[in-house]
Protein backbone atom coordinates (compact mmCIF):
# COMPACT_ATOMS: atom_id res chain seq x y z
CA UNK A 1 0.00 0.00 0.00
CA UNK A 2 2.89 2.39 0.77
CA UNK A 3 4.22 1.83 -2.73
CA UNK A 4 0.82 2.72 -4.22
CA UNK A 5 0.63 6.01 -2.34
CA UNK A 6 3.76 7.23 -4.10
CA UNK A 7 2.25 6.72 -7.57
CA UNK A 8 0.62 9.42 -9.70
CA UNK A 9 -3.15 9.40 -10.13
CA UNK A 10 -3.07 8.10 -13.72
CA UNK A 11 -0.73 5.28 -12.69
CA UNK A 12 -3.21 4.31 -9.97
CA UNK A 13 -6.07 4.37 -12.47
CA UNK A 14 -4.11 2.11 -14.84
CA UNK A 15 -3.38 -0.33 -12.02
CA UNK A 16 -7.09 -0.33 -11.12
CA UNK A 17 -7.99 -1.07 -14.74
CA UNK A 18 -5.61 -4.04 -14.59
CA UNK A 19 -7.47 -5.38 -11.54
CA UNK A 20 -5.65 -3.85 -8.56
CA UNK A 21 -8.57 -2.65 -6.40
CA UNK A 22 -6.15 -1.26 -3.80
CA UNK A 23 -5.08 1.35 -6.35
CA UNK A 24 -8.59 2.80 -6.43
CA UNK A 25 -8.72 2.68 -2.63
CA UNK A 26 -5.66 4.97 -2.60
CA UNK A 27 -7.40 7.43 -4.94
CA UNK A 28 -10.53 7.35 -2.79
CA UNK A 29 -8.55 7.93 0.39
CA UNK A 30 -6.56 10.74 -1.25
CA UNK A 31 -9.57 12.75 -2.41
CA UNK A 32 -12.60 11.72 -0.35
CA UNK A 33 -12.39 14.50 2.27
CA UNK A 34 -11.76 17.27 -0.25
CA UNK A 35 -14.49 16.07 -2.59
CA UNK A 36 -17.07 15.55 0.16
CA UNK A 37 -16.33 19.04 1.53
CA UNK A 38 -16.88 20.50 -1.93
CA UNK A 39 -20.23 18.71 -2.30
CA UNK A 40 -21.45 19.47 1.22
CA UNK A 41 -20.51 23.15 0.98
CA UNK A 42 -22.85 23.54 -1.97
CA UNK A 43 -25.63 21.14 -0.95
CA UNK A 44 -25.73 21.89 2.83
CA UNK A 45 -27.43 18.57 3.57
CA UNK A 46 -25.35 15.64 4.85
CA UNK A 47 -27.57 12.85 3.56
CA UNK A 48 -27.88 14.30 0.06
CA UNK A 49 -24.14 15.08 0.06
CA UNK A 50 -23.40 11.47 1.04
CA UNK A 51 -25.59 10.23 -1.80
CA UNK A 52 -23.92 12.51 -4.35
CA UNK A 53 -20.48 11.57 -3.04
CA UNK A 54 -21.20 7.85 -3.40
CA UNK A 55 -22.80 8.29 -6.81
CA UNK A 56 -19.76 10.30 -7.95
CA UNK A 57 -17.38 7.46 -7.15
CA UNK A 58 -19.75 4.87 -8.63
CA UNK A 59 -19.85 6.82 -11.91
CA UNK A 60 -16.07 7.13 -11.80
CA UNK A 61 -15.69 3.36 -11.34
CA UNK A 62 -18.09 2.59 -14.20
CA UNK A 63 -16.38 5.10 -16.50
CA UNK A 64 -12.92 3.72 -15.71
CA UNK A 65 -14.05 0.09 -16.08
CA UNK A 66 -15.63 0.93 -19.47
CA UNK A 67 -12.30 2.35 -20.64
CA UNK A 68 -13.63 5.90 -21.00
CA UNK A 69 -11.35 7.60 -18.45
CA UNK A 70 -9.18 10.30 -20.01
CA UNK A 71 -8.18 13.04 -17.57
CA UNK A 72 -4.49 13.44 -18.47
CA UNK A 73 -3.21 13.45 -14.90
CA UNK A 74 -6.06 15.54 -13.54
CA UNK A 75 -8.05 12.92 -11.67
CA UNK A 76 -9.33 15.32 -9.01
CA UNK A 77 -10.61 17.81 -11.60
CA UNK A 78 -12.24 14.95 -13.49
CA UNK A 79 -13.99 13.49 -10.45
CA UNK A 80 -15.01 16.98 -9.27
CA UNK A 81 -16.63 17.51 -12.66
CA UNK A 82 -18.68 14.34 -12.14
CA UNK A 83 -19.75 15.61 -8.71
CA UNK A 84 -20.48 19.03 -10.18
CA UNK A 85 -22.83 17.53 -12.78
CA UNK A 86 -24.61 15.49 -10.11
CA UNK A 87 -25.01 18.64 -7.95
CA UNK A 88 -26.58 20.47 -10.89
CA UNK A 89 -28.94 17.53 -11.41
CA UNK A 90 -29.86 17.74 -7.72
CA UNK A 91 -30.64 21.47 -7.98
CA UNK A 92 -32.75 20.85 -11.08
CA UNK A 93 -34.70 18.12 -9.30
CA UNK A 94 -35.28 20.37 -6.30
CA UNK A 95 -36.54 23.18 -8.53
CA UNK A 96 -38.88 20.78 -10.30
CA UNK A 97 -40.21 19.61 -6.94
CA UNK A 98 -40.53 23.21 -5.65
CA UNK A 99 -38.53 22.26 -2.58
CA UNK A 100 -35.54 24.56 -3.00
CA UNK A 101 -34.35 25.86 0.35
CA UNK A 102 -32.19 28.94 0.66
CA UNK A 103 -30.65 27.76 3.89
CA UNK A 104 -31.53 24.66 5.85
CA UNK A 105 -28.63 25.10 8.23
CA UNK A 106 -29.54 25.75 11.84
CA UNK A 107 -27.24 27.91 13.92
CA UNK A 108 -27.46 28.23 17.69
CA UNK A 109 -25.71 31.48 18.53
CA UNK A 110 -25.89 30.84 22.27
CA UNK A 111 -23.86 27.61 22.16
CA UNK A 112 -21.00 28.75 19.94
CA UNK A 113 -17.60 28.73 21.66
CA UNK A 114 -16.10 30.89 18.90
CA UNK A 115 -18.24 33.82 20.01
CA UNK A 116 -16.85 33.89 23.55
CA UNK A 117 -13.84 36.01 22.60
CA UNK A 118 -14.01 39.55 21.24
CA UNK A 119 -16.99 41.80 20.85
CA UNK A 120 -20.15 39.72 20.63
CA UNK A 121 -22.03 42.47 18.77
CA UNK A 122 -19.44 42.54 15.97
CA UNK A 123 -19.54 38.76 15.76
CA UNK A 124 -23.35 38.78 15.49
CA UNK A 125 -23.21 41.45 12.78
CA UNK A 126 -20.57 39.45 10.86
CA UNK A 127 -22.73 36.32 11.08
CA UNK A 128 -25.75 38.26 9.84
CA UNK A 129 -23.77 39.69 6.92
CA UNK A 130 -22.52 36.21 5.94
CA UNK A 131 -26.06 34.87 6.21
CA UNK A 132 -27.38 37.73 4.04
CA UNK A 133 -24.70 37.06 1.43
CA UNK A 134 -25.42 33.31 1.46
CA UNK A 135 -29.13 34.01 0.90
CA UNK A 136 -28.37 36.42 -1.95
CA UNK A 137 -26.01 33.91 -3.59
CA UNK A 138 -28.70 31.21 -3.34
CA UNK A 139 -31.03 33.41 -5.44
CA UNK A 140 -28.58 33.67 -8.34
CA UNK A 141 -29.05 31.53 -11.46
CA UNK A 142 -27.36 28.14 -10.99
CA UNK A 143 -24.36 28.84 -13.24
CA UNK A 144 -23.65 32.16 -11.45
CA UNK A 145 -24.19 30.68 -7.98
CA UNK A 146 -21.82 27.86 -8.81
CA UNK A 147 -19.00 30.15 -9.93
CA UNK A 148 -19.32 32.36 -6.81
CA UNK A 149 -19.09 29.27 -4.59
CA UNK A 150 -16.13 27.82 -6.47
CA UNK A 151 -14.22 31.12 -6.60
CA UNK A 152 -14.88 32.64 -3.17
CA UNK A 153 -15.66 29.66 -0.95
CA UNK A 154 -13.31 27.10 -2.52
CA UNK A 155 -10.63 29.57 -3.66
CA UNK A 156 -10.44 28.01 -7.13
CA UNK A 157 -8.73 29.76 -10.00
CA UNK A 158 -10.72 30.64 -13.10
CA UNK A 159 -8.70 28.04 -14.98
CA UNK A 160 -9.77 25.33 -12.50
CA UNK A 161 -13.38 26.55 -12.65
CA UNK A 162 -13.33 26.43 -16.45
CA UNK A 163 -11.98 22.86 -16.40
CA UNK A 164 -14.51 21.62 -13.86
CA UNK A 165 -17.50 23.30 -15.51
CA UNK A 166 -16.38 22.42 -19.03
CA UNK A 167 -16.41 26.04 -20.19
CA UNK A 168 -13.80 28.53 -21.36
CA UNK A 169 -12.05 30.89 -18.96
CA UNK A 170 -13.84 33.80 -20.67
CA UNK A 171 -17.22 32.17 -20.01
CA UNK A 172 -16.27 31.67 -16.34
CA UNK A 173 -15.17 35.32 -16.09
CA UNK A 174 -18.39 36.46 -17.77
CA UNK A 175 -20.54 34.46 -15.36
CA UNK A 176 -18.61 35.95 -12.43
CA UNK A 177 -19.18 39.45 -13.79
CA UNK A 178 -22.94 38.87 -14.13
CA UNK A 179 -23.10 37.23 -10.71
CA UNK A 180 -21.47 40.25 -9.06
CA UNK A 181 -23.74 42.65 -10.98
CA UNK A 182 -26.80 40.65 -9.88
CA UNK A 183 -25.61 40.56 -6.26
CA UNK A 184 -25.08 44.34 -6.25
CA UNK A 185 -28.55 44.87 -7.72
CA UNK A 186 -30.14 42.62 -5.06
CA UNK A 187 -28.23 44.45 -2.30
CA UNK A 188 -29.47 47.80 -3.61
CA UNK A 189 -33.03 46.64 -4.29
CA UNK A 190 -33.37 45.14 -0.82
CA UNK A 191 -31.43 47.93 0.91
CA UNK A 192 -29.13 45.45 2.57
CA UNK A 193 -26.18 46.86 4.49
CA UNK A 194 -23.11 44.63 4.18
CA UNK A 195 -20.86 46.36 6.71
CA UNK A 196 -20.70 46.62 10.49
Amino acid sequence: MKHLKSLKDDELVNLYIMGNNSAFDVLLEKYQQKLFSYIFFIIKDKEISDDIFQETFMKAIVTIKNGKYNADGRFYNWITRIAHNLIIDQFRNEKNDNTVSCDNEEYNILNNQDLCDGNIENDIISLQIRDDIRKLVSKLPDNQKEIIIMRFYHDMSFKEIAEITGTSINTALGRMRYAIMNLRKMVNDNRIILSA
